[in-house]
């Protein structure tokens, strides 16, 4: 022990200090530090896995303690499980891997687990995904109520509770707003169908919500529509969400649709007609589809209908507003526009 570091007396601890210290010897089951102290995430994720309470100003921050200090009811005895500790682990690691891949920034974006027939794993309000840890999460019930944690949850809770309750296959739900698959959401388009496999086995066809204030019960509501027949549903001027059978699995889709979105704003400055799959082929991927139990609108059209009639990279999911005015007054505005063209090339000879 006495060639190992002393983590106690650090004021920034890495994981490279607390791997350096087990090298040399620390054992510890129990790490106290100043309240000061600043530990990075890979630095708790490294304590954690070796079993070692933190406290912090002498309060201890593990996952025991915090069980300890809470009343004992059904609720905390869920949430404090072994399979909910699991589960709060793998939200952690979704979180890190949306803030990672620029999926969210500040503290946006949510994700939820249904361990329970009535009970909800869901991340906080106000907190970037990077930092969270198993600590901050919390439980709601299927009416919106906090039932476990110390943190309150997130706002947002209210629509994936409605996913929840729509569709009993929801299991893990992510929302959050990644920017190329966002661009579609906020100019009222969805991406085509039938140009890569990945996207129509996992994906397929995405529907567009309409807007609403996000957080509100009226907000909530507006995926319904479409819940069953996708797992992936664009929030007009917000972001996605998506929803699976496992948070993990959520966080995938996620990344399929957004690459998708981002080769097709590459591919339409190509010059070049983007080619779409027949739809022959187009069927077997949908049997693949439906043989995983994935959902998806087109599963009962005749083959003939499955792909999307496509002009561009995407077409129109939400009309755009017709043009004020009368058609004189656009008559008189191209006018006047043609005379002050005309005029210029004369000005100019």
């Amino acid at each position: 022990m006495s060639n190992a570091i002393d983590l106690a007396s650090l004021k920034v601890i890495t994981q490279s200090d607390v791997e350096e210290a087990l090298r040399t010897g620390w054992s510890a089951k129990e790490l106290r530090v100043a309240a000061c102290t600043i530990l990075t995430p890979s630095a708790l994720e490294t304590l954690q896995a070796k079993g070692i309470t933190l406290r912090k100003g002498g309060a201890a921050s593990s996952a025991t303690s915090a069980a300890a200090s809470a009343p004992d009811t059904p609720a905390n005895r869920l949430f404090f499980s072994p399979e909910a500790e699991a589960i709060k682990k793998e939200i952690c690691a979704i979180g890190k891997k949306l803030w990672m891949r620029q999926y969210v920034d500040g503290n946006g974006g949510n994700i939820s687990y249904r361990i329970g027939p009535n009970e909800i794993i869901c991340t906080p309000t106000l907190m970037s995904k990077y930092d969270l840890t198993p600590e901050d999460l919390c439980m709601v019930d299927l009416t919106g109520k906090q039932i476990a944690g110390t943190r309150p949850r997130t706002s947002e809770i209210l629509m994936h509770l409605e996913i929840y309750k729509e569709t009993s296959e929801a299991k893990g739900i992510v929302h959050c707003h990644p920017a190329h698959a966002t661009a579609y959401a906020i100019t009222g388009k969805i991406p085509p169908t039938c140009i890569i496999p990945e996207f129509e086995v996992f994906v397929g066809r995405v529907a567009v919500s309409p807007y609403e204030t996000p957080g509100t019960p009226e907000f909530a509501r507006t995926v319904l529509p479409f819940v069953k027949q996708h797992n992936t549903i664009l929030l007009s001027n917000h972001g996605i969400v998506c929803w699976a059978d496992t948070v993990t699995h959520a966080e995938w889709y996620v990344e399929v649709v957004d690459t998708y979105c981002w080769t097709l704003m590459l591919a339409s400055q190509l010059g070049t007609p983007i080619t779409q799959i027949s739809g022959s082929k187009a069927a077997d991927l949908l049997a693949i589809k439906k043989k995983l139990g994935l959902p998806d609108a087109r599963h009962e059209l005749k083959e003939c209908e499955l792909c999307d009639v496509m002009d561009s990279p995407a077409h129109i999911a939400i009309s755009p507003h017709p043009l004020a005015g009368s058609p004189d007054d656009l008559e008189t505005l191209i006018q006047a526009v043609t005379d002050r063209v005309v005029d210029a090339i004369k000005g100019k000879k």
